[in-house]
């Protein structure tokens, strides 16, 4: 069978061995009332739709409801059921190319990216899912796996990691920290418009989770640095991300999601797309101080940089 049984039963709750990790106890609960699952080893739960994107690196909603309609032959109305990891990869056939496709660069430049960087920090991919090719932005992770991005889908080929580049020669002391790669590559555009002769981009770090459950791995990677910057999404999963962050690192940590509230995240704040209504100049400065943009003098706030 492809789905799980339950190990045990205990009034609404069913208990299975984890579909997310190896397990030999049960630890994944699911509420029949609710048709809701908690992993209490992972500690992370929700809906059908919540469980598709952990077993899919995706959080596509088109691509999770064709993966769960394709198993719903399997899920039984007296369980909650759900596939095993399949064994075999998702994404067959991989090829690693440099990227050049046109397509996929008209989609960076309706993102506000520099091309050349894009060029320098990520690869094009071609594969095939279900027998049928994609092409697709490919983001290299530390162990292998890649984050995958076109028009039309966001995923990841496993394995799902964190990404760290390292500059060469002496140990950086600052690391910047993004939840995705697009807002690492809206830093470094950020960067090179506000200071075209000398971005410095070397002179730090950088850490992008690639997802806000890949925390724990960062924490480890972040542990020799003296100053670590936090430029994650203004949303609960950004904000409790960075938490978790400071609640480690204390006083070496900064977060600069405050400083381009209004955007939801790095990316929408380069293209000026704004979540609310207009916000005063005043409350950017610090994270364009940070790109290296020169900044009009300011009120003294209560946090610096």
């Amino acid at each position: 069978s492809l789905g799980y049984s339950p190990v045990k039963q205990q009034g609404n709750g069913l208990w299975y061995k984890s579909p997310l990790r190896e397990e030999h106890e049960p630890s994944f609960k699911v509420n029949t009332d609710r048709n809701l699952w908690y992993d209490f080893g992972a500690g992370k739960g929700g809906n059908i739709i919540a469980l598709a994107k952990e077993l899919y690196c995706s959080d596509s909603l088109p691509y999770l409801l064709n993966r769960i309609a394709e198993q719903t032959p399997h899920v039984r109305p007296v369980s909650f059921s759900f596939p095993q990891r399949r064994t075999e990869p998702s994404f067959q056939h991989l090829e690693v190319r440099d990227l050049t496709h046109p397509a996929l660069l008209r989609y960076l430049e309706g993102r506000g990216i520099n091309i050349e960087l894009a060029k320098r920090e990520c690869k094009e991919l071609h594969f095939t899912n279900n027998g049928r090719p994609f092409f697709a932005i490919g983001f290299p992770n530390i162990a292998g796996g890649y984050e995958v991005r076109n028009s039309f889908f966001k995923g990841c080929i496993a394995p799902k990691d964190i990404t760290h580049i390292r500059q060469q020669g002496e140990p950086r002391e600052k690391c910047l920290v993004f939840e995705g790669f697009m807002d690492y590559l809206s830093f470094l555009t950020l960067r090179m418009k506000n200071c075209p002769t000398m971005p410095d981009l070397d002179r730090q770090d950088y850490v992008i989770l690639n997802s806000t459950v890949n925390v724990p791995k960062a924490i480890d990677v972040l542990y020799p640095y003296e100053r670590i910057h936090c430029m994650l999404d203004n949303d609960k999963a950004g904000y409790e991300a960075t938490r978790a962050i400071e609640l480690e690192y204390s006083y070496r940590v900064r977060d600069f999601s405050g400083n381009y509230r209004g955007y939801s995240d790095l990316n929408d704040y380069l293209c000026g797309r704004k979540q609310e209504q207009k916000n005063s100049t005043s409350q950017a400065q610090e994270i364009k101080q940070e790109t290296g943009q020169r900044a009009a003098p300011r009120q003294k706030r209560g946090r610096g940089i």
